[in-house]
């Protein structure tokens, strides 16, 4: 096996990410305090043509060096906006027609290999902060929750690593 130079793999342009049909996906940082995080969750929604990110609370936003040391430009193909408060956001996608769900372990969460999703459907995915998750009142207002399975000591994973599970599932069953 050989591996591909970067010419081969055709990488896009920005200009042609920012024209492309995406994943009907919003992603939502509520609280997330690392840039590391933040920055992979950029270079993830770049990889998999999600719509948009929205950053919410304390989650930085770009330009900032520490999240393009993760993101390597990626910042400036996934659109993205700011609100202060998570339930602004959150508000905003359901007046647009988003099915909202958060990325938490609550009482009656869908395992991820069990989310039905709907082809003509778009969605929103809340992911929470590193300590203390999605925020209770943010829960209370998406249309569901969904966790993904773990079977170790530990019950959480890390945000980015979370993000690229949870943003491949979707991507998988719209691409």
């Amino acid at each position: 096996m050989r591996k591909l130079n970067i010419t081969e793999l055709k990488r896009i342009s920005t200009e042609e990410f920012k024209k492309s049909e995406k994943l009907p996906l919003v992603v939502v940082l509520d609280e997330v305090r690392s840039l590391h995080n933040v920055g992979s969750v950029f270079r993830t929604s770049d990889a998999f043509r999600v719509e948009s990110i929205y950053l919410c609370g304390i989650t930085a936003t770009p330009p900032h060096p520490e999240i393009h040391k993760t993101a390597l430009g990626a910042e400036d193909s996934v659109s993205w906006i700011y609100y202060k408060d998570t339930r602004d956001a959150v508000n905003q996608l359901k007046d647009e027609g988003y099915t909202v769900l958060s990325i938490e372990q609550v009482e009656g969460s869908t395992m991820l290999q069990d989310v039905e999703l709907e082809e003509n459907k778009k969605y929103a995915i809340v992911f929470g902060n590193e300590v203390k998750g999605v925020k209770q009142e943010v829960v209370d207002m998406c249309d569901g929750c969904i966790e993904i399975p773990q079977f170790g000591t530990k019950h959480s994973l890390n945000i980015s690593v979370t993000a690229g599970m949870v943003i491949w599932e979707f991507a998988k069953r719209f691409f």
